[in-house]
């Protein structure tokens, strides 16, 4: 009987599920099987977690099981992943089981470790000191806002890179609203303390966002670069020994990659694996590929630019086993909705080399999503990708939009 040649994918979130299910239909199977590997069968709609503190959504509409994702034909195995041995081409798994590749997709994302910040999980964790980044998070902070009646709000990014870098200004949009429906926004004093030197990491999207806060009475306290935090006194204290007074902080804490991507031997200082932007192809390994959040590649780590990096992905897989040169055809494209409260949002497209324009989109002239400006119609657009994630992102469909970002309906 022929060996299969086997097509391994490390982690079953957005950009694992997505691989197996294009591949499975472009593979043949005859001469392939393809696997994928997850440590637990729970799926989890992340950029759901930013609705759970303000009751919008509940834990039910962020959780689903991952198999129902997943094709037949793809083998699921459930262990966490001991070390991967890319020169050998192979991965041990926790449950004793060695598997031999021939392709490797490393999707396995990034996390929130709180443990890096010295004294955020001293004291105040999970009393006045909050993430919503976890499932765990969000549902408690959601919990505590229930009966809080004002004080000062911190909202602190530690340092970059995150998932979704517009969630932070999300949740502190959604916070405002959240306060007014409430009748207490007068006592609540909303701060956003960041390490960057504006609102966003792109100049034009930054000065508007920027606005925004000023409008909603949203302090922002720029380079932040956070080193501690005093949970006794109530504080987060700067490297430059600035000084922020908190009631309640809600804390983006330090992502990093997997840890048995630092086991391996295979990431970055925050346990990314190294990639070229273009091809997503390892900078040391030819037959391993990263997917999502678990590569170093200076794109948002966001959903949406996972499902931009299929296609070219795909394509480079089967370049590299017809023994072609992959192409470098990712362009670092993100698209955003920002949600930015009293059922309205804001809509950024953008790249490596191109900000966030103002214009319409994905229509030339007809939208019917504005660019770079507050509509209604962002806002369901926003609460609409919940039901495109589940039945169509997660699956690998065709979205009305290409790779590669278009300048089509933009104003330069």
């Amino acid at each position: 009987m022929k060996t299969k040649k086997t097509l391994l994918i490390l982690g079953a979130g957005t950009g694992g599920t997505m691989i197996a299910n294009k591949m499975v239909e472009r593979l043949d199977l005859e001469e392939w099987k393809i696997i994928i590997v997850d440590r637990d069968e729970t799926h989890y709609y992340q950029p759901g977690f930013l609705f759970i503190p303000f009751d919008i959504y509940r834990p039910g509409d962020v959780i689903k099981p991952k198999r129902n994702f997943l094709p037949r034909l793809v083998e699921t195995v459930v262990s966490d992943i001991e070390v991967i041995e890319p020169d050998e081409s192979r991965v041990k798994l926790a449950n004793g089981r060695t598997i031999d590749y021939n392709e490797l997709v490393i999707a396995t994302g990034s996390t929130v470790v709180p443990e890096e910040t010295e004294g955020l999980l001293d004291g105040g964790w999970r009393k006045n000191i909050f993430d919503f980044y976890t499932f765990e998070g969000a549902s408690a902070l959601a919990r505590f806002l229930r009966t809080w009646d004002g004080g000062r709000l911190v909202v602190n990014v530690v340092e970059m890179p995150i998932k979704c870098p517009v969630a932070p200004l999300e949740f502190l949009f959604l916070a405002d609203w959240y306060f007014h429906e409430r009748g207490i926004r007068s006592k609540v004093d909303l701060v956003y303390a960041t390490p960057l030197d504006g609102a966003f990491t792109k100049p034009r999207a930054s000065s508007i966002l920027g606005d925004m806060l000023e409008q909603k009475g949203i302090h922002l306290e720029p380079t932040f670069s956070t080193g501690r935090v005093d949970s006794t006194n109530h504080k987060i204290v700067s490297w430059d020994d600035r000084e922020l007074d908190y009631d309640l902080l809600v804390t983006v804490p330090t992502n990093m990659g997997a840890e048995v991507i630092e086991r391996s031997g295979m990431g970055d200082d925050l346990r990314f694996v190294p990639a070229d932007k273009h091809t997503l192809r390892s900078d040391k390994w030819e037959n391993i590929w990263i997917i999502g959040d678990a590569g170093n590649v200076p794109a948002s780590k966001a959903g949406s630019v996972a499902h931009f990096m299929l296609d070219v992905l795909i394509e480079n897989i089967e370049r590299h086993i017809d023994g072609l040169a992959p192409l470098p055809l990712f362009d670092g494209h993100a698209n955003c909705f920002i949600e930015s409260g009293f059922e309205k949002g804001i809509l950024i497209d953008f790249n490596y080399d191109v900000e966030p324009l103002p214009g319409r989109f994905p229509l030339p002239g007809m939208g019917p999503f504005a660019l770079l400006q507050e509509s209604p119609a962002n806002h369901w657009g926003k609460m609409s990708f919940r039901w495109i994630y589940w039945n169509v992102l997660l699956k690998g469909g065709e979205m009305p939009f290409t790779s590669q970002m278009s300048m089509a309906g933009k104003w330069a």
